[in-house]
């Protein structure tokens, strides 16, 4: 009998521990938020999106002003995930990444049939660390951008390779934004105009009939799935776009 007590003591003791260092895990200190060490309470998903715009849009800073509201509603309905990323709104077109968590890409994706013509250019799941830190937008004009737009659309013909290059920089512009201290995009577009992706190749990329558009999108990300009991596989039933 005295063992028995022995043993559920030390259990219980065991217990506790195990339960003080989880709570001391989850916790997060102010040195964490002003240094930038918060822990991600989602799974992190980044999706990319292009759509043209129509040639009579004026300074484009309307629909910046109509995505931030988008934004702010969205952050009311998901408070604790948390929405970042950058729109970049050209003279004919716009391209808008998205880090959040899926329930808001999905709001953002349903949300993109207010656009004319839009294409999913990357839908990244599971990932380890955002791109950006908060969310904001900058109008472009027709003079912004790397000034070898021209030779990039001629060598760049395959949508592989025009995803490649949008995903690429945005990596240089995201490791700019940290070598720079600097929170958000647009001082450090302004400053490093070949970090800004071409017009020409979002252009090229929303004439390319292998993208999809939102809505195909999201039938492919909601099919069921089908199980094999024979090999012991899941498998979704359409393959989902995922650069």
């Amino acid at each position: 009998m005295a063992a028995t007590q022995k043993v559920e003591s030390l259990s219980s003791k065991s217990r506790e521990y195990r339960d003080s260092d989880e709570e001391e895990s989850n916790t997060v200190t102010m040195f964490d938020v002003l240094h930038g060490g918060t822990k991600e309470k989602i799974v992190l998903q980044r999706l990319i999106v292009a759509a043209p715009l129509p040639h009579d849009l004026g300074d484009g800073t309307e629909i910046g002003a109509r995505y931030e509201k988008f934004k702010f509603q969205l952050s009311k309905k998901y408070v604790c995930e948390n929405m970042t990323g950058l729109l970049l709104i050209y003279p004919s077109c716009l391209l808008h990444v998205i880090e959040s968590s899926r329930e808001v890409l999905l709001s953002v994706l349903e949300d993109c049939s207010s656009l004319d013509a839009p294409k999913v250019v990357s839908m990244t799941h599971n990932l380890q660390s955002r791109l950006f830190q908060q969310w904001s937008y900058k109008v472009l004009n027709a003079d912004h951008g790397p000034g070898n737009a021209r030779d990039l659309l001629e060598e760049e013909e395959s949508t592989e390779t025009l995803v490649c290059t949008v995903l690429s920089a945005l990596h240089k512009l995201a490791d700019q934004l940290e070598t720079s201290k600097k929170a958000l995009p647009g001082p450090v577009l302004d400053e490093n105009p070949e970090l800004i992706v071409p017009q020409k190749v979002l252009q090229k990329l929303l004439a390319q009939e292998d993208l999809h558009t939102p809505e195909r999108h999201l039938q492919m990300y909601c099919s069921p799935l089908h199980i094999s009991m024979d090999f012991g596989q899941v498998i979704r039933s359409r393959v989902l776009t995922s650069v």
